[in-house]
């Protein structure tokens, strides 16, 4: 068996653990950290399929997924943290009161 296809299936395991992670995590920001965790698993698992597959054009679907997936657990903590993605436009007014 190539040294890759077992890498694949590693990363695959792997993937279904973090899978049971996210959906027992005891907190938020366990679950979160699974989540991001599982997006760099898919970028991993994407990779080596597209080197087993002889597909190079692959590298380029998972660095966009990569960048999707930081984007994504950045807004995600953003939105926990401040209940709000977006400005709001409240803290400007509160920002302009204060000077």
């Amino acid at each position: 068996m190539n040294m890759f296809a077992l890498a694949a299936i590693a990363v695959f395991v792997a993937m279904i653990l973090i899978l049971v992670r996210l959906f027992a995590g005891p907190t938020l920001y366990d679950r979160v950290l699974a989540l991001n965790l599982f997006g760099t698993h898919t970028v991993l698992f994407i990779g080596i399929l597209g080197f087993l597959n002889e597909r190079p054009d692959f590298l380029d679907i998972a660095l966009l997924y990569a960048l999707i997936n930081f984007v994504g657990t950045i807004a995600v903590l953003k939105f926990f943290r401040y209940r709000a993605i977006g400005d709001s436009g409240h803290d400007r007014a509160q920002e302009g009161a204060e000077q």
